[in-house]
């Protein structure tokens, strides 16, 4: 198989969509189309097969994906290795995995340095459902950003910040007003955020410690969610955001929009570490050395060329 019908393949298996992997690879969904089926016949599978309006892939072409992945990714390094992306050049799509509130923070600035150092570059972030799973591996994600917890044992990681707790209120809330004491904080009614539904964490286990105990009157799967109502109602929040002065810059702006408060909680809570993180395959590619550059500039934790 030749390395071109190779690229195919990877851009259709990620994508499960002629219409997606040809965008990607700047060709036609006619075009695409054709080469999908010289891959039928190449490797005597349907690969991917209808289903309603979209395309699900056979179980051999699940197989496949992710060797295939690396082998492109493998490849490319390989060509590339050593010389450095000129990001005017790039013509790609990045695909990124972070959590709301990182993803409210990152996306206006990171899309106005691609607009202007490398307009060809597209973004496309994933659902917070791909966290925890293959999709670094396996190529569907590039970069992931957020709290590095979960990755595969070869993923490459790079601290970027630390983000402190801070207890959101709506503005005018009666805890915005006067010392907020731990008495006060645990009076208030709750919301937690969670993917897993969790209704309980660290604020716990400090009020315990104090001999007191919180009211969580609800779990809710992401913080922009969470200060929605938070902006409504007497519920409070904790989220995180940069402390000192970067605040008034980066993470803090995402609690604006929803006229809310950030108070600093009366207690010591851990703070939050936020890295990211990406597969050794894309080490050395240089549009990929660009995207960790921006994200770095983004956030506010560095400028200088990228250190692989």
């Amino acid at each position: 198989m030749d390395a071109n019908l190779l690229v195919a393949l990877d851009a259709l298996l990620r994508t499960e969509s002629v219409t997606r992997a040809a965008e990607e690879l700047h060709t036609s969904p006619a075009a695409m189309s054709r080469t999908l089926g010289r891959l039928r016949q190449v490797l005597g599978d349907p690969l991917l097969v209808r289903a309603g309006q979209s395309m699900t892939p056979t179980p051999r072409a699940l197989a496949l994906r992710a060797e295939v992945a690396a082998v492109v990714g493998r490849t490319a390094a390989l060509l590339t290795r050593g010389l450095a992306a000129d990001p005017a050049t790039l013509r790609t799509t990045f695909g990124l995995q972070t959590s709301d509130l990182v993803l409210s923070a990152l996306a206006p600035r990171l899309l106005e340095l691609a607009d202007a150092e490398a307009p060809g570059v597209s973004l496309r972030f994933a659902p917070e459902a791909t966290e925890g799973g293959p999709a670094l591996r396996d190529g569907r994600v590039d970069l992931e950003i957020g709290v590095l917890d979960h990755v595969d044992p070869e993923t490459e990681t790079e601290a970027l910040t630390t983000l402190a707790m801070a207890l959101v209120v709506r503005a005018g809330h009666p805890l915005a007003r006067g010392r907020l004491t731990a008495r006060r904080f645990a009076d208030a009614d709750h919301v937690t955020v969670s993917r897993r539904g969790r209704l309980t964490g660290p604020a716990d286990a400090a009020l315990r410690n104090l001999g007191l105990r919180r009211r969580v009157v609800a779990a809710f799967p992401n913080h922009l969610a969470a200060m929605s109502l938070v902006a409504r109602t007497e519920v409070v929040c904790l989220v995180p955001v940069l402390p000192g002065p970067k605040g008034a810059a980066a993470l803090r702006e995402s609690v604006e929009p929803f006229a809310v408060v950030a108070l600093e909680p009366p207690f010591s809570l851990p703070p939050v570490e936020i890295a990211m993180g990406w597969h050794p395959r894309n080490a050395h590619d240089g549009g990929h050395a660009w995207l960790r550059s921006a994200v770095r500039r983004t956030l506010g934790t560095g400028d200088g060329p990228d250190g692989g």
